[in-house]
């Protein structure tokens, strides 16, 4: 009799996690059956995003900005269907974060020693110099502070991929990602046209051209398309100065970050005693960057393997930004007004002449 009532109470444990399994088996379904439809959606686009770059007239834009204006597009209109609401989300934010851990993988500290102590001072000052002139800039032309951010990371950066990644701690509404994207994507573009008809007006050679490309374009295809078409030296140059420039988006996010929790320790209120009580929070991403770039300066990574893992990321991007275009609101970004993207103008043309006057005084 105790034994047949030691065994049933033995058993009613057994059955109790064996029910506590299924029911966090059922709750990972239905939270994944949630996130499909919208993934799918917006890896649709992003895949018609990167056919319509093979077009000729679309060849000079970014798959990314593709793929953000079909999303803005179908939301506005149509609007966004409840059922992708899920998976449009995960998009702009995790898979988003991963594809910047990626991006880390297609940099090695190699590269910063081919670059030169110069180089890098010159590709820094550029970076700094271009991040607080933007800010200040924005004051004076009454932007909202959190887009003047994301259009300086982005400046001073590598375009989208900074805008997105900034966006972590800036904490910037989706309609102000947009903008900023669509502001550092329509200068670069431009700078990628204008560049090659100026070196020899500006009297640069190959090294100068690639560096000062390198320091001052955008996106890294933008670079690639600019520098290469004044050579292999040039080409090379400026994709390694490129690659640099995109390295210190780590430290400027933990930058950003740093100044955020300061400004806010010097209000009053609530959110002062709140961001004293907080330590530095480090965005994961941020840690992940950091590290694939270490792994890749240690190991060595296939070329098949490497190459699959840049489209991955160019992929992740994508689908990313295509989840950012189908939750935004064009009647917003209308409300924006033309003060940003005089911003983002004055801030890629600063951009440009200080990293030439840098390379002319200093290189």
């Amino acid at each position: 009799m105790l034994d047949t009532r030691h065994r049933n109470d033995l058993g009613k444990p057994r059955e109790a996690v064996s029910a506590t399994k299924s029911s966090a088996i059922m709750s990972w379904a239905d939270r994944t059956a949630v996130l499909v439809p919208g993934l799918i959606a917006a890896s649709l686009i992003a895949v018609l995003a990167d056919y319509l770059r093979n077009l000729p007239l679309l060849s000079v834009i970014s798959p990314m900005m593709l793929a953000m204006l079909i999303g803005m597009t179908l939301n506005n209109a149509a609007g966004q269907p409840n059922w992708a609401k899920g998976g449009i989300l995960f998009s702009q934010r995790r898979l988003l974060r991963l594809a910047i851990v990626l991006l880390g993988l297609q940099l090695t500290l190699a590269e910063v020693v081919t670059l030169g102590a110069m180089g890098v001072i010159i590709l820094a000052a550029a970076l700094a110099s271009t991040y607080v002139f933007t800010v200040h800039v924005a004051r004076f032309l009454r932007v909202e502070e959190k887009l003047a951010k994301l259009i300086a990371a982005g400046t001073s950066v590598c375009g989208a991929s900074a805008v997105v990644a900034a966006n972590a701690v800036v904490g910037g509404k989706e309609e102000d990602v947009t903008y900023a994207v669509a502001s550092v994507t329509i200068f670069g573009t431009i700078a990628m046209f204008l560049y090659p008809f100026l070196p020899e007006l500006l009297h640069l050679n190959a090294r100068e051209f690639g560096l000062w490309t390198g320091s001052s374009v955008h996106e890294i295809a933008q670079v690639a398309a600019a520098s290469f078409q004044q050579g292999r030296v040039a080409g090379e140059m400026g994709t390694i100065a490129k690659l640099c420039r995109v390295m210190m988006l780590a430290p400027l996010v933990l930058a950003m970050d740093l100044l955020s929790r300061r400004d806010a320790r010097s209000g009053t209120g609530q959110e002062a005693s709140e961001a004293s009580r907080r330590a530095p929070a480090v965005p994961w991403f941020v840690l992940g960057f950091i590290a694939a770039t270490c792994i890749n300066s240690i190991v060595t990574i296939p070329v098949d393997l490497k190459s699959n893992l840049m489209w991955l990321t160019t992929f992740l991007l994508t689908v990313a930004l295509a989840a950012m275009g189908m939750h935004t609101d064009l009647a917003k970004l209308r409300r924006r007004g033309f003060r940003p993207a005089l911003l983002g103008a004055l801030a890629s043309l600063f951009i440009g002449v200080f990293s030439l006057a840098c390379i002319k005084l200093l290189d």
